[in-house]
């Protein structure tokens, strides 16, 4: 499959949700992760990310606006021992403590175990998809992503759908997955594969143009972690709408 412009993609879609993009760059030296959080209520608007180390959280902007803290505030990112979670909730920590409790567990495993024992969010009508990542930076480099969505309704609420990629890394290329189609009213869950998309160009212009790509009235926050796949050395940069 062709990777496509996800620059142009994203500028064509008022509301993608939250996303996730993981690839290696064109020069082949740097493991690629990205994740960008969109809103459209006052409480998902109302929040910025925060560094704490290598990890980083979702913090509310102003603290008297926090109307729910349960599904906006949580660790997107988190590092292990060899490698990068990185999520759209609090199955961040489920990951993360999944793979720290089996350290003979590969990784790959871990991260498909972990998520089996979570579904989508208890946010109805619209049972937002929970999409996670996993970059393993020891012994070779490769990454894998997820959906937890809903399927066929099943006594009112839709039963869980679990789908797991795994990916050999091509320099040049990424897989993007976002939690909503498009916009609407319920939003349309994400359907079918990650979008395979093509990565060029450093850190900063990423950054940058990603930035730029975003929605102007729905985008609240937006992390880039480059990690050197030689070195471990890791660049990473953020932007906040609300700082």
């Amino acid at each position: 499959m062709k990777a496509i412009n996800i620059f142009e993609d994203l500028k064509g879609n008022a509301y993608p949700g939250r996303g996730i993009v993981t690839g290696q760059s064109q020069d082949g030296r740097y493991a690629v992760a990205a994740y960008f959080i969109m809103g459209r209520s006052v409480n998902s608007r109302n929040r910025i990310f925060v560094t704490e180390g290598e990890n980083m959280r979702t913090q509310a902007h102003d603290p008297a606006l926090l109307s729910d803290p349960s599904l906006v505030i949580y660790y997107p990112v988190r590092i292990f021992a060899g490698g990068l979670i990185v999520t759209n909730g609090d199955q961040t920590d489920t990951i993360a403590d999944h793979i720290a409790a089996h350290p003979d567990c590969p990784v790959q495993d871990c991260f498909v175990q972990a998520l089996r024992t979570r579904t989508y969010e208890p946010d109805p009508p619209i049972y937002t998809p929970r999409i996670s990542s996993v970059l393993e930076l020891k012994d070779g480099y490769r990454y894998q992503l997820s959906i937890l969505k809903g399927g066929e309704v099943r006594e009112g609420s839709p039963a869980a759908l679990r789908q797991f990629f795994d990916y050999e890394p091509v320099p040049g290329v990424g897989h993007f997955i976002h939690t909503y189609q498009c916009d609407g009213d319920p939003v349309p869950s994400f359907a079918g594969e990650p979008k395979p998309v093509a990565l060029s160009g450093d850190i900063d212009s990423f950054t940058s143009q990603l930035w730029e790509s975003l929605n102007a009235d729905n985008k609240v926050s937006l992390f880039v972690r480059y990690i050197d796949l030689e070195t471990g050395a890791a660049e990473t940069r953020m932007i906040n709408k609300n700082q």
